[in-house]
């Protein structure tokens, strides 16, 4: 039994849902059954559905607690290809603070109650007791992950938790409730597309520049679950870098729209979408900045 195996077996004892994580603290993908969501999706994602496939899919959704789906063939290749551990902390009953840095810690020892703390890579979990809405980027280093979320098991902690306070809820609920999808409205839906005469300073060709942005779009279109706002910053912050060396301007300003009306197109919060994208292109203290 390998040792993921073995660890997602006991957290599963303790009554937190787990699932493998491949290369890349990534899901493993879906089978062709369930790609692009055809099957209708598991019964306790975002919008309900009828999927009770045996296999790896739908990401955070297919965390379980049951020893035989852990076991079961359909997860063995998984195990043994796994890279980590993941557990969903909503379904547990739990929140975890992920601060990516240094400044973000230090802003949650100022800020938040203490609670358990779980060293990461770049900065720390803080978990708290209670779940409350997903959301990526709340503040710069700053990401709340609990209900349609996936956190890396990275081991116990230390120090006792406490119940989710009010300073940690207010941090999502403020970014609005997301609309339902095909209600959503803003000024963005039919904003102008890219193309060279607002790039007059870009080294790159035109089709380069298209193909990419075109495959950054449709990345945060297909997050139709959750996580766009994150998939949104990332392809602002991923086009940002390919311009690092053109004199300018190459139109970020118009690539960001176009991201933006992607993200508010699956149900983002037009101003969180913005904020996001914009923290992608410039930096997180950029404001109102466009080349």
């Amino acid at each position: 039994m390998s040792t993921h195996l073995e660890t997602a077996l006991n957290l599963a004892a303790a009554g937190v849902p787990v699932l493998p994580l491949r290369a890349g603290k990534l899901p493993f993908g879906n089978c062709t059954a369930c790609r692009d969501n055809s099957c209708g999706g598991r019964p306790n994602m975002k919008t309900a559905g009828p999927c009770q496939c045996p296999a790896i899919c739908h990401g955070w959704a297919a965390a379980t607690t049951d020893p035989a789906v852990l076991r079961s063939p359909a997860w063995t290749s998984a195990w043994q290809q796994a890279q980590a551990v993941a557990y969903h902390p909503g379904g547990a009953g739990l929140t975890v603070v992920d601060l990516d840095n240094a400044d973000a810690v230090t802003w949650a020892r100022q800020t938040l109650p203490p609670t358990r703390t779980v060293p990461t890579t770049r900065g720390k979990h803080w978990i708290y007791l209670g779940s409350m809405h997903s959301a990526n980027h709340v503040r710069h280093g700053v990401d709340i992950k609990s209900l349609m979320q996936y956190a890396r098991w990275l081991g116990p902690g230390t120090g006792t938790m406490t119940r989710l306070p009010d300073v940690v809820r207010a941090l999502v609920d403020r970014e609005e409730t997301t609309p339902a999808r095909g209600e959503v409205v803003s000024s963005l839906t039919r904003s102008a597309a890219w193309d060279t005469t607002v790039a007059t300073g870009c080294r790159h060709t035109e089709r380069y520049v298209r193909t990419g942005l075109d495959r950054g779009v449709a990345l945060v279109r297909a997050r139709t679950e959750s996580g766009a706002g994150s998939q949104a910053f990332g392809v602002a912050q991923f086009l940002s870098k390919q311009h690092t060396g053109c004199p300018g301007p190459c139109g970020l300003d118009v690539m960001g729209r176009q991201i933006t009306a992607a993200a508010v197109s699956v149900g983002v919060p037009e101003a969180y979408a913005e904020r996001a994208v914009t923290n992608g292109l410039y930096g997180p203290r950029a404001v109102g900045r466009a080349s």
